[in-house]
Formats: C-alpha cells, structure tokens, sequence
C-alpha cells in the first residue's frame, strides 16, 4: 500500500510521519528530498542557477532558501519556474526509493499532495492532518522564530483546509492532543487501512 501523507505547516504532518514509521512504515519524504537536491553539489543546483542566476545561490554553493523564499512569495511565475527544477527531480528520487521499498508499506510525506494534483492518481489512500491556522501559527513561530506574518504567508499559498479534507481518505485533526493520543489515533488507523497489528 502507498500512502500520501498531508498536511499544511504546522499541523504536525512530520509527528505524524514518525508514528507511521515507528509502526512499521517506510517513509518517502519529498521535502527531505528536494533540501538534497538543493545542497551544494545537488542535482537541482545547476538548473536553479541558469534559471535564477547567482543571486539566489549561496556561499557554500547551495541554494540560499531565505533569498528563494522571498523571491517565490513576491512572483508566481518564479516559483513556477522553480518547480518545474525541482518536480521533475523529486519525483525520480521518490519512484527510485519506493523502488527500492517494494513489498513494503509506503508513506509519502507530501505537503503539496493536494495542490500538485497528480498525486492522488500516485498513491492507494491519502491522509491529512489538520489543525486550525492560529495553532498552525503559533507552532511555527515556536519551533522556527519566523514571524506570523511570515507563517501566514506560507498558508496563505497553501491548498485551503476544505480542498485538503475533499482530497482526503482519513483526517487526523491534531488539535489539543497529546502525543499519546495523537499517537494512538494513527496507530488504530493504521491498523484499519492494512489490517494488521503494528510491529
């Protein structure tokens, strides 16, 4: 089975991810991969600076995230333009890791699933974890020191709760829970969705 997990930021779709892989997912984490892909050296480098030129590259040679994220939320047609680096890329690196993964329980932690449209068609069951923007908000700007014009901004261009739970197989609403019970929450679903008792 090939689970699609999603979430906006916040949510606590990561938590969530770990659980999964404590009872006995493998996990496929495409923000993981495109950091990779992004590093010095990465993949992606030579395409994002023909693109973009040197002023989103940074010292070391990797992308400088913070210049790229200003540039994305200022111009639409930038992070177009950047998505077509990156998706492409990031797509061949999850097939070769599920590749790879054959035979097992699959969790892809996307949190674009729902506004990339094609991966539904990729995946046997999706999962959201939701939570209200104000706890969105104040979990990022504890955990990342961003302010919370700069977490409203990431919502703001994320898909809309509604389109997310439309998407959805099961949502988890990860508001006021404790880690046990969030904890016991995916765990009794992941018992539902592949009919066995986790590891």
């Amino acid at each position: 089975m090939r689970i699609g997990l999603t979430g906006g930021i916040g949510s606590g779709k990561s938590t969530v991810a770990s659980i999964l892989v404590s009872a006995g997912a493998t996990l496929i984490d495409t923000d993981a991969i495109a950091r990779a892909i992004a590093q010095p050296h990465g993949a992606a480098m030579p395409a994002i600076e023909a693109e973009f030129g040197p002023a989103v590259i940074a010292a070391d040679g990797g992308l400088d995230r913070a210049r790229m994220r200003d540039l994305v939320f200022a111009d639409t047609g930038a992070r177009k333009r950047l998505e077509a680096i990156l998706h492409p890329l990031i797509s061949a690196e999850c097939e070769g890791q599920a590749s790879a993964a054959a035979g097992q329980l699959i969790v892809f932690d996307v949190p674009l699933l729902v506004e990339s449209k094609r991966w539904r068609a990729l995946v046997d069951r999706v999962l959201v974890v939701d939570a209200t923007e104000e706890t969105q908000v104040q979990r990022v700007v504890a955990r990342s020191g961003w302010t919370p014009e700069a977490v409203r901004a990431v919502i703001a261009q994320q898909a809309d709760p509604a389109q997310r739970r439309a998407a959805a197989d099961a949502v988890i609403f990860n508001e006021k829970m404790s880690l046990a019970e969030l904890s016991a929450d995916v765990r009794n679903l992941w018992e539902r969705w592949t009919g066995a008792g986790t590891r």
